[in-house]
């Protein structure tokens, strides 16, 4: 994943620093771990960003949580339903078992999204 440094990509999909992509903005690198799955740094000890740019800054996550839930779901409907030919509720089973499994994953990806929207790469940092 290397040679994706210095792109916003890189930093929504290992979590790090949106700044200087050398450190990992969570506690606990494993989102499977439910009691560590939001508490954060407060700032990045390479660079020295603050991850929380104002009080609830990630509060603007839940719609891009939301943007991801629902491409989850129409891929696991997809999936289920046109490819496998599952019936309606053995569809709507695979769409939430899918969400369930996935929350933290997305949860996370959201959190990863929305500050690297606000944050850039300096190669500088």
């Amino acid at each position: 994943m290397q040679f994706l440094k210095g792109s916003k990509s890189y930093s929504i999909l290992t979590g790090t620093c949106p700044v200087c992509h050398e450190e990992s903005m969570y506690m606990d690198s494993n989102p499977y771990r439910l009691q560590n799955i939001l508490k954060m740094h407060e700032r990045c000890s390479n660079c020295g960003t603050k991850y929380k740019i104002e009080p609830s800054f990630f509060f603007g996550a839940m719609y891009v949580s939301y943007a991801l839930g629902v491409a989850v779901s129409v891929a696991a409907f997809i999936i289920s339903y046109v490819f496998l030919g599952g019936g309606l509720m053995t569809t709507f089973i695979t769409i939430t078992i899918s969400l369930i499994v996935l929350m933290p994953i997305i949860l996370r990806l959201s959190r990863n999204i929305w500050i690297n929207m606000f944050l850039s790469y300096d190669d500088a940092a």
